[in-house]
């Protein structure tokens, strides 16, 4: 088999709370290849959302902490690079589709400025191309009327379009890793199963 995209070897990530600690994520070891879909599966509180943030290196500190393993991505690191070479790989390498898009998504921002936003940053596109871009993005993960909606404000989407939404801006510089926390669990069942399909199609 090739070499592997990540490999998770014996994370630690853990939290503070004066006295107490809550071990979030205690020894979690796991790999990925490429064109692979890896499930973690566990019940709530298991640490799924803290591995996933611990990869991005989005974990809070105070109180959050990694003080253990490895997080190799491509054979490198991730726990050992600075915060520039990090801000790189975000967004441009590795993406991830957060588990409450109306609270992942900047209100005050249009759809179509928080997707080009990405697009002018890590792939150098100027403003008009980069809304250009979004529009497509848009298109798709078949959001109805893309020219209109790049224009519009979270709000104004319903909660499966803010998830597709999140999936174009996830993908839009093509990551070599996506990492879905809980994509669909604010969904009802029909658009699970659209916003499934739609990753499994962009995988």
């Amino acid at each position: 088999m090739a070499e592997p995209i990540l490999e998770i070897n014996h994370l630690c990530t853990y939290f503070f709370n004066g006295e107490s600690v809550l071990r979030a994520s205690d020894d979690l070891s796991y790999t990925v290849h490429k064109g692979e879909c890896v499930a973690v599966i566990g019940e709530s509180g298991s640490g799924k959302s803290v591995s996933a943030l611990s990869i991005m290196r989005l974990i809070p500190y105070p109180p959050g902490l990694t003080l253990g393993g490895e997080i190799l991505f491509h054979g490198k690191d991730l726990l050992k690079m600075s915060d520039d070479e990090m801000a790189d790989l975000r967004g441009s390498k590795i993406s991830m589709i957060f588990q409450e898009p109306s609270t992942a998504l900047n209100p005050v921002m249009t759809i179509g400025a928080q997707i080009s936003e990405s697009l002018m940053i890590h792939r150098g596109m100027k403003k008009k191309e980069a809304m250009k871009e979004a529009v497509e993005l848009l298109r798709s993960v078949n959001i109805p009327n893309p020219e209109q909606r790049v224009k519009q404000y979270p709000f104004e989407f319903s909660g499966g379009m803010q998830q597709r939404a999140m999936i174009a801006m996830a993908m839009s510089c093509s990551p070599e890793l996506l990492i879905a926390d809980e994509p669909t669990t604010a969904l009802d069942v029909t658009v699970q199963a659209q916003v499934l399909e739609q990753l499994n199609k962009l995988r």
